[in-house]
C-alpha cells in the first residue's frame, strides 16, 4: 500500500501523527472487524441486558472460534477477532447487530456528553447512508424521540431505508433530500449530526481503491462541499442545539480548518469531551479559535481514521416551523384500528395512518413532527409499514415482522440455520406443525420475516430485493 506523499507531508505537525508508525500500520495488512448490538433485539433474547448481550455474541460467533471484546467508547460495540460470514448469519438479516467501523461509534460519546437523551428530542442525521450512525443514534434516544435520517443520493437512501427497517424502531423517518432543503425546518432539531462526505483517507486500510481517488485537489473540493452542507443546513438546528461534525479524513483542511470556518460563520461554542487516555484518541485544537476536535489514528486506536468535533449553537432566529393546518397523513378509522390492534403491542401508544393502500405506524407523540417533516421534505420511509388491509384482515408487510411494535403473541415458527437460509434466499421451505395463516419466521428468537401457511404449501414472503443471492451456509 503506497500512501500519497502529499498526504503524509501535510500531516507533519498534526497532534498524534507519527509518520513511521502511521505508515507501518497501513503496510501491516491488519483488518479490524467490529459490530454493534441492537438493544431492541436483545430484549427478545433475555430480560437481563448483560445475559442478552452474551447470548447474542455467542450466537454470532458460534462454531467459528471467534472471540468478542468490548469497544471502550461505546456501550454495545464489540471487536471480533476475525470476520465471520455475515451474509450467512440469519441473525444479521434480522437486525440483531450492525457491522460498523469502531472509531465511528465514538459518536455515542459525543451525543451522551452533550445532549440529555432522557428527554424527547428531534435528531437529524444529515448524511446518513448506509445507516451505522443512524442505528446508533436511535439506540441512544427515547422511543418517543424523533430520528430523521437523510441521504441526498437515491441509491444510498434505499440502503439506509433497508438498514433502518432491519433495526426495527418506529420513531424513525428516512428522507432523500439535498441538505439545503432542511433550511425549511427552521429551529426544528435539537441535535444535528453531519458525517460529511470527505476525501476518505481514513479508510485507506479498508479500501485501497480510495487511495487512487485521493488528491490534494479532491481535498479542496470536499472542503467546499462540507462548508456548503453546513451552511445550508445549520438553520434547522435550534438555539442551544448540538452539532456533531465528523469525517473519515486525516486532512486538516477537512477537519480543524472546518472548525475555524464554523466559528467564523456562526455563533457556536466548541464543546470539549471527556476521553479516557487509555483509549488512544488524540485531542486536537483548531489554529484560529482553538476549537476542540478528536482524531483517531489506526496506529493508536483499534479502528480506522476518524475525526469528530461538537458545537453548541448560541443564537437562533426565533422563528419556528409550524405544522400545516391540514396534514397529508390520514389516520385510520376506529374500525380499521380495531382490525390492526391484535397485531400491535398493547403497551405502546401507536398512531396508524393510511398512505394509499398502505398502513403506517409511528408513536402517537410524533404526529405533529410527522406532519411538519412530510410537508417540507421527500419521505422514503416513515415509522413502520404495517401492511395492507384486505377484506376483514391485514396482509402484513416485512417491516412489521422486524419492528418493535409487533404483538408478542404473534403466531411464530422457529427455523434452524439451514432452513432459515433457505427462507432468506426466498426458496421453498418445509416446516411441520405450523398452523395455517400468517406466521412470523424466527431464527434463535430473532424475527426474520413472514410466511403464509396454506393447507398444501407455504408461501415465502421475504422481500425479493433483499434475498441472499450467494450459495453456501458459511
Amino acid at each position: 500500500m503506497i500512501i500519497p506523499k502529499e498526504l503524509l507531508d501535510s500531516l507533519e505537525g498534526v497532534p498524534g501523527y507519527d509518520r513511521a508508525s502511521f505508515e507501518a500500520v497501513h503496510q501491516s495488512g491488519e483488518q479490524v472487524t467490529s459490530i454493534r448490538l441492537n438493544p431492541l433485539r436483545l430484549a427478545h433474547l433475555d430480560d437481563d441486558p448483560q445475559k442478552a448481550a452474551q447470548k447474542a455474541l455467542q450466537l454470532i460467533t458460534a462454531e467459528t472460534g471467534i472471540t468478542a471484546t468490548p469497544i471502550p467508547w461505546t456501550s454495545q460495540g464489540y471487536y471480533l477477532s476475525a470476520r465471520p460470514s455475515f451474509t450467512f448469519d440469519p441473525a444479521f438479516h434480522g437486525g440483531l447487530y450492525y457491522v460498523q467501523e469502531a472509531s465511528s461509534m465514538f459518536v455515542e460519546q459525543a451525543v451522551k456528553q452533550t445532549t440529555d437523551c432522557s428527554k424527547d428530542i428531534r435528531v437529524l442525521d444529515l448524511c446518513a447512508a448506509p445507516g451505522g450512525k443512524s442505528t446508533l443514534l436511535q439506540s441512544l434516544i427515547t422511543p418517543t424521540s424523533l430520528l430523521v435520517s437523510n441521504d441526498v443520493i437515491k441509491t444510498r437512501a434505499a440502503i439506509l431505508e433497508e438498514n433502518l427497517t432491519k433495526w426495527g424502531a418506529a420513531n424513525t423517518i428516512v428522507t432523500n433530500n439535498d441538505p439545503a432543503h432542511f433550511a425549511r425546518l427552521e429551529n426544528f432539531f435539537d441535535l444535528l449530526v453531519i458525517d460529511a462526505p470527505c476525501s476518505g483517507s481514513g479508510l485507506f486500510r479498508r479500501d485501497e481503491e480510495a487511495i487512487k481517488e485521493w488528491s490534494e485537489h479532491n481535498v479542496q473540493l470536499c472542503t467546499q462541499r462540507q462548508q456548503r452542507i453546513l451552511a445550508d443546513s445549520f438553520v434547522c438546528l435550534k438555539e442551544d442545539g448540538v452539532l456533531v461534525y465528523s469525517t473519515c479524513s486525516y486532512s486538516t483542511a477537512e477537519d480543524e480548518a472546518i472548525l475555524d470556518w464554523l466559528m467564523n460563520e456562526f455563533e457556536v461554542e466548541s464543546l470539549p469531551l471527556h476521553i479516557d487516555p487509555s483509549w488512544g484518541i488524540v485531542s486536537t485544537t483548531s489554529a484560529q479559535h482553538q476549537a476542540t476536535g478528536y482524531r483517531f489514528f489506526p496506529d493508536k486506536v483499534k479502528g480506522e481514521g476518524f475525526f469528530l468535533a461538537c458545537f453548541r449553537k448560541k443564537q437562533g432566529s426565533g422563528n419556528t416551523v409550524r405544522a400545516p393546518k391540514k396534514g397529508k397523513w390520514q389516520k385510520v378509522s376506529k374500525a380499521e384500528a380495531a382490525t390492526l390492534q391484535p397485531w400491535l403491542q398493547d403497551d405502546q401508544s401507536i398512531q396508524c395512518y393510511k398512505q394509499g393502500d398502505m398502513i403506517i405506524a409511528l408513536p402517537a407523540s410524533l404526529e405533529e413532527s410527522l406532519q411538519i417533516v412530510s410537508e417540507h421534505l421527500y419521505l422514503r420511509k416513515a415509522g413502520i409499514i404495517i401492511g395492507k388491509l384486505a377484506g376483514n384482515g391485514l396482509v402484513p408487510d416485512h417491516p412489521l415482522a422486524l419492528s418493535n411494535i409487533l404483538a408478542s403473541g404473534t403466531v411464530a415458527i422457529t427455523l434452524k440455520k439451514e432452513t432459515a437460509l433457505q427462507y432468506l434466499r426466498r426458496e421453498e421451505v418445509s416446516v411441520t406443525g405450523a398452523k395455517t395463516g400468517w406466521t412470523l419466521v424466527q431464527y434463535e428468537g430473532i424475527a426474520i420475516g413472514w410466511m403464509k401457511v396454506l393447507p398444501n404449501r407455504i408461501n415465502n414472503y421475504y422481500p425479493s430485493g433483499w434475498r441472499i443471492l450467494k450459495s453456501g451456509n458459511n
